[in-house]
C-alpha cells in the first residue's frame, strides 16, 4: 500500500508541475513583474473557461497530493 501511495505521489508531483506550467500568464508588460500585479489587486475580475479550469484542477490536485502526502506520513510511521 505504501508503495503504491508513494508511485501515485511521484506521478502527481509531475502531473502538478504540467498543470502550472500550462497556466495562462497573468503578466501584460515586464512593469507589472516589478510592481508583482499589485495594479490588479481590487480590479480582479472572476477567471472564466480555460484559465478557471485550470485554476480549479490545480487546486484539487494539489488538495488530493497534500493528503496523499498525510497518508504516507501516518503509514510510515506504523
Amino acid at each position: 500500500m505504501y508503495d503504491f501511495l508513494l508511485a501515485v505521489v511521484i506521478i502527481l508531483s509531475f502531473v502538478i508541475v504540467i498543470t502550472i506550467m500550462m497556466q495562462p500568464s497573468k503578466q501584460n508588460s515586464a512593469a507589472s513583474a516589478f510592481t508583482g500585479g499589485a495594479d490588479q489587486l481590487f480590479g480582479k475580475q472572476k477567471a472564466r473557461g480555460f484559465e478557471a479550469v485550470m485554476q480549479r484542477s490545480t487546486a484539487i490536485l494539489g488538495a488530493v497530493w497534500i493528503i496523499l502526502l498525510f497518508l504516507l506520513s501516518f503509514l510510515s510511521s506504523k
